[in-house]
C-alpha cells in the first residue's frame, strides 16, 4: 500500500505551545522566508547534535527558512583526534601534539576544498569542523554552535580552538556556565526535541510491547533504564553497579540500550568493555531504532542519565516528555532540566542512584507525580518551536548588517562585519 508523507507544519505546535506563540513564530518566519541556512557537522546519527539537526532543519523548512544540512568526511585518525579534543573541552587531558594539529586541520582544508558554502548563514557544530571558517572568503555570518560541557575545558586544547572560535560572528553554547572570555559575542540555546518524531510521539501499548519483544526485552519486572551513546562521561559502568546496589532491594530488570556513533571511535571500545557485566537481568543493547528508544522510554519504571559531564542530555528531556521519572547525574545541562525531587532525582555518586532507583520502583504513586511534572516542564521549555524560534532571533539579528542586495531581490548577500569592512579572513 502507498503511503503518502505530510511534511511537517508549524501549526501541529499549537495544541502544546498556544496558538498566539505559533503566530509569533511565523510573523517572525516571515520576516527570513527563503533565507539559506547551512548546518555543518560530522554525522548524521548518534547523539544529540545529529538528533537536534534532523528535526531543526525540518522545523526551519517549515516555516520557510531553506535550512541544509551537511556533514564534513574524515579518516579514523581524524575522528580519533576530534574525540580527543571533545574530551578536553570536557576537562579531560589531552597530549596536544602538533602531529594531531596537522591531522585536525589538514583534513578540515581538505573539506573545505569539497563543500562549497552558498548560504545566508553557516552554523558549524561542535569541534570537529570548527577550522572550516579560515578557509572561505566569506560572504555572509558564520556561527559555532558547540554542544559540549564548556565549564572546565583543558586549558592548552581551549587556547588551541579559540585562535578559530574568534574567526566566527558568533558563538553559542547551551548554558551560560560554558561561556568563555572569546572576542566574540556569546549566546545560550538549550536543546530541544521533536514530540512529533518517530522516537517522541505517542504510542500504543501494543506498538510498545511489539519493540520490546523483538528484542528479547521482558517486561514481567519494572525496567530501569538508560539509553545514550557508549560513553565513559555517561557512566554506564556506575549505572550497572547502581542497579546491582539497588537489586538488594528491589526486583528489576536493568537495560542499557546505546549506539556508537560514526564520529566517535571510543564507542565500541566502551560498549565492548560492558559486555562481560550481561546477566539475565541486566541487557546491554545496540540499535539504532527510535522506535525502540521510544518504546522502552515509555515502559521503563525509571530512566537514568548518570552522566559525568553532560552539555545538555536530550535522553533525558525524551524520557521527561514521555511521563517517565529520570535520575540524573548532578551536572552541566542535566541540572536546568531536572529540579530534585520536584520532577525527577539528581545524583553525584553510584549509592546515589542505588537509593533514588529503590525509592522509585517501590513507589508507583511517586513515579506518576514527578513524571507529569516532568512533561509539563518539557512541555514548557524543551520543544523544537522554541529553539526554532530562538534561530530565528540570531538570523534576523544579523540582518541590519547584510549588504542591500538582498537574494530576495535577485542579488547575493554580501556579508558587512561591523564597521562596514568587508571580512578578507579565508582564501
Amino acid at each position: 500500500m502507498e503511503k503518502f508523507f505530510r511534511p511537517l507544519r508549524i501549526e501541529q505546535y499549537e495544541a502544546l505551545i498556544g496558538a498566539e506563540a505559533v503566530e509569533r513564530i511565523m510573523l517572525k518566519a516571515k520576516r527570513l522566508h527563503d533565507l539559506r541556512v547551512i548546518n555543518i557537522s560530522s554525522t548524521f546519527y548518534g547523539g544529540g547534535v545529529a538528533e537536534i539537526l534532523s528535526s531543526l532543519t525540518l522545523a526551519q523548512r517549515a516555516i520557510g527558512v531553506r535550512a541544509d544540512w551537511r556533514l564534513i568526511q574524515g579518516s579514523p585518525d581524524f575522528f580519533s583526534v576530534t574525540k580527543k579534543l571533545h574530551n578536553a573541552l570536557q576537562g579531560g587531558d589531552i597530549n596536544l601534539s602538533e602531529l594531531k594539529k596537522e591531522i585536525y586541520e589538514e583534513v578540515n582544508f581538505q573539506n573545505s576544498i569539497r563543500m562549497e558554502v552558498e548560504a545566508d548563514v553557516v552554523v558549524v557544530h561542535d569541534p570537529q569542523p570548527l577550522p572550516m571558517v579560515t578557509h572561505y572568503r566569506r560572504a555572509c555570518p558564520w556561527v559555532w554552535r558547540c554542544h559540549v560541557d564548556l565549564s572546565r575545558p583543558h586549558a592548552p586544547c581551549w587556547d588551541y580552538l579559540r585562535q578559530f572560535v574568534e574567526q566566527y560572528d558568533a558563538m553559542i553554547v547551551s548554558l551560560p556556565e560554558y561561556a568563555q572570555e572569546v572576542d566574540v559575542p556569546q549566546l545560550f540555546f538549550m536543546p530541544a526535541i521533536d514530540p512529533f518524531s518517530i522516537k517522541n510521539r505517542e504510542l500504543s501499548e501494543a506498538e510498545v510491547r511489539d519493540r520490546l519483544d523483538h528484542y528479547g526485552i521482558p517486561d514481567d519486572l519494572p525496567i530501569v533504564a538508560q539509553i545514550s551513546r557508549f560513553d565513559r562521561w555517561k557512566d554506564p559502568q556506575g549505572v550497572i553497579e547502581a542497579f546491582k546496589l539497588a537489586r538488594r532491594e528491589v526486583d528489576a530488570t536493568l537495560v542499557l540500550l546505546g549506539n556508537v556513533a560514526t564520529d566517535d571511535p571510543e564507542g565500541q571500545e566502551v560498549f565492548e568493555s560492558l559486555l562481560g557485566c550481561k546477566e539475565e537481568r541486566i541487557l546491554i543493547l545496540t540499535a539504532e531504532d527510535s522506535a525502540l528508544v521510544n518504546a522502552l522510554q515509555r515502559h521503563a519504571a525509571v530512566v537514568l542519565q548518570k552522566s559525568l559531564r553532560e552539555g545538555f542530555g536530550l535522553t533525558v528531556t525524551e524520557a521527561m516528555w514521555k511521563g517517565t521519572p529520570v535520575i540524573g547525574g548532578d551536572c552541566g545541562g542535566i541540572r536546568h532540566q531536572i529540579e530534585d525531587g520536584k520532577n525527577g532525582f539528581l545524583v553525584s555518586s553510584v549509592e546515589q542512584a542505588a537509593a533514588r532507583i529503590v525509592q522509585l520502583v517501590k513507589d508507583a504513586d511517586l513515579r506518576r507525580r514527578l513524571g507529569e511534572a516532568a512533561r509539563e516542564m518539557v512541555r514548557g521549555r524543551f520543544l523544537m518551536s522554541r529553539l526554532a524560534e530562538q534561530y530565528l532571533d540570531l538570523f534576523a539579528a544579523f540582518e541590519p548588517r547584510f549588504a542591500l542586495n538582498h537574494p530576495r531581490g535577485g542579488g547575493r548577500l554580501e556579508y558587512l562585519p561591523p564597521g562596514g569592512r568587508r571580512s578578507n579572513k579565508g582564501r
